[in-house]
């Protein structure tokens, strides 16, 4: 636009000079169509100035509308990835000082043994070392709550204890003299004279728990012998048959009872008392002794011996209270038991004895 502007200037201007280098005359017919042609040049210039003139545009505020890419020229969509949580690999830290029950864990004395008041006894614990640290024989089994039962307030591990491994924990005690349910409350003792125990956080004691029963004392009487006078010359001597032994045994599971001396595991051996496979507690004869089921009446000596007596085991779930049962011990003497009392709770087994010369 520019350009052509200049150029119709640049024909005008020589124009007039033409016009003024010639003589002045008349006006001619080329004048008038200079003049018309200078007019038409006016215009056109007009016209161009209105067509060059640039327009003021204001701004729009109006979002432009950019046109949605083709599906055909779309690129591929990217998936979304989910973030990552980051999964703690860390080992939990385990405490120095923490035990556990063993398998068993009462070895010996289980809850509520039968005892004799005054019976001295020997409890065993099993404890696992699941702690960090190793016992070693600064550690101790201490006397924490409860009935101590003339025990020694703590007694020092014999050895070594790594972590993992069992350990077997003796205590010697005695029975309190007077009937009833006792229990005394044990802990581990570190070298730092902290205790510890089993469980979470380490915090329950273990325990022994017994029942002291009072019995009757168990009487012998000797063999009488009464002589009777046949001839001057020979006496002769006609044995009577008086009781042998009487007397009340309670009988805790895995106790064993002497019939000929109403001793309790004592190292005599008739009758064993213990669960089955099945979970039922019987009463079984040991070595020579034989035992059977009577009945609801009292036997006397020759009914026992004339009994059906057999190693077989009589099971306290299926013998009523008061059944009587007859016996032959392993050194030979029969006997009748009747069975008093059979607890369902702890499995205690009571007997009436009476065993014949």
């Amino acid at each position: 636009m520019r350009v052509l502007l200049l150029t119709l200037l640049y024909s005008l201007f020589s124009i007039l000079l033409t016009g003024c280098n010639l003589p002045r005359e008349e006006a001619t017919p080329s004048e008038l169509n200079v003049t018309r042609a200078y007019e038409t040049i006016q215009a056109r210039l007009t016209q161009t100035a209105q067509f060059t003139t640039p327009a003021v545009v204001s701004p729009s505020l109006t979002p432009v509308s950019l046109a949605s890419p083709s599906p055909r020229s779309s690129p591929p969509a990217t998936p979304t990835r989910a973030p990552t949580i980051p999964i703690s690999t860390a080992t939990p830290r385990v405490a120095c000082d923490q035990a556990a029950a063993g398998n068993p864990i009462d070895v010996t004395i289980p809850d509520d043994t039968v005892m004799q008041p005054g019976q001295s006894f020997t409890k065993i614990w099993r404890l696992q070392n699941i702690g960090s640290c190793s016992w070693n024989k600064a550690y101790a089994v201490s006397y924490f709550s409860g009935d101590q039962m003339s025990a020694p307030a703590s007694v020092a591990l014999a050895g070594d204890v790594a972590s993992g491994q069992t350990v077997d924990i003796s205590v010697d005690m005695v029975a309190p003299s007077k009937a009833g349910k006792y229990q005394g409350n044990w802990k581990l003792r570190n070298s730092a004279n902290v205790l510890f125990g089993i469980g979470p956080g380490a915090a329950a004691p273990f325990w022994v728990r017994i029942a002291v029963v009072v019995t009757t004392t168990p009487t012998t009487t000797p063999r009488t012998l009464t002589p009777t006078a046949t001839t001057p010359s020979t006496p002769t001597l006609t044995p009577t048959l008086p009781v042998y032994v009487v007397g009340t045994a309670s009988l805790n599971v895995d106790a064993i009872l002497d019939l000929d001396t109403d001793q309790i595991n004592t190292g005599g051996a008739d009758l064993a008392y213990a669960a089955n496979e099945s979970g039922q507690h019987q009463l079984t004869p040991q070595g020579t002794a034989l035992l059977g089921v009577y009945g609801n009446s009292q036997p006397g000596q020759a009914n026992c011996q004339a009994s059906a007596l057999t190693t077989a085991p009589v099971v306290a779930e299926d013998t009523p209270v008061g059944t009587y049962l007859c016996y032959r011990t392993d050194e030979g003497r029969y006997g009748r038991a009747r069975l008093s009392d059979f607890n369902a709770e702890n499995y205690t087994v009571t007997l009436e004895i009476l065993t014949w010369p």
